[in-house]
């Protein structure tokens, strides 16, 4: 079965599908990519790591309130002084979330020239995912590495620096994908709406021309390939905001898709 869909599936947002389609799209990129940089080049998939607080309840009770006959206690001035109520009582865990990223290196020596970064929901919202992607693109960055942003989530804060002055020169679009060049220094944006295939991506490396990576065929190998057809709740309407346009359309694909 196909993708109903020219290009992203908005469907594939739902936080439930996301982590999967994430990864599997992930192994598929670097497979899409690497027989077009060897020898001198290869895919590697790595893991960013950063940990975050979980609750574990020690006491998974009704919080208790004060006992019915029992009155509030005097203080040494007489007055009365309220005790707290007894609340559940959880321990702070640190739970580790990793992340998985490509690397596209040089075999010999294993210097980072291009790291190709997939966001998830973590990377758009303030926190600690948000914090250390921003601090490892940034050490990418200082370290001389070129990267690439794929962002195909339609909800959380942005993390691809256009400057707002410019965002007018971009067509309509929903979905973002940025290569950050080291030499020369600048920044390609490709901007897409729903109606509209992901683009082919020029992928710089080092002293050599760059590599197309054809992301609509990467999608599409994924989306064919993984359990989306049916996990996908297709009778209900696309998780996320969508405008009654956006909302139409959606439904006239999949009613021609049948």
């Amino acid at each position: 079965m196909e993708c109903p869909f020219p290009g992203m599936d908005p469907y594939l947002e739902d936080p439930a599908i996301w982590p999967d389609f994430h990864n599997r799209l992930i192994a598929v990129l670097c497979e899409h990519l690497q027989p077009s940089l060897r020898p001198q080049f290869v895919a590697v998939t790595q893991e960013r790591l950063y940990l975050i607080e979980s609750q574990r309840p020690i006491h998974p009770d009704v919080a208790i309130v004060g006992h019915g006959k029992r009155g509030p206690r005097r203080g040494s001035g007489g007055a009365a002084v309220m005790e707290a109520d007894a609340p559940v009582m959880f321990d702070l865990e640190p739970e580790e979330i990793r992340e998985p990223f490509i690397t596209i290196i040089e075999p010999k020596g294993r210097k980072v020239i291009t790291a190709i970064e997939v966001l998830s929901p973590s990377n758009k919202m303030k926190g600690p995912g948000r914090d250390d992607y921003q601090q490892k693109r940034e050490e990418l960055r200082r370290g001389g590495a070129n990267f690439i942003e794929i962002d195909l989530l339609r909800e959380g804060l942005p993390t691809v620096r256009v400057p707002e002055s410019q965002l007018e020169l971009l067509p309509p679009w929903r979905y973002l994908v940025a290569v950050t060049r080291v030499k020369p220094a600048r920044q390609e944006v490709y901007a897409f709406d729903l109606s509209r295939r992901l683009p082919r991506i020029g992928v710089p490396l080092r002293n050599v021309p760059d590599v197309t990576l054809d992301l609509q065929a990467a999608f599409a190998r994924c989306w064919e390939t993984g359990p989306y057809p049916e996990l996908l709740e297709y009778d209900s309407a696309p998780p996320g905001k969508l405008t009654a346009s956006e909302k139409k359309w959606c439904a006239a694909k999949l009613k021609a898709a049948k």
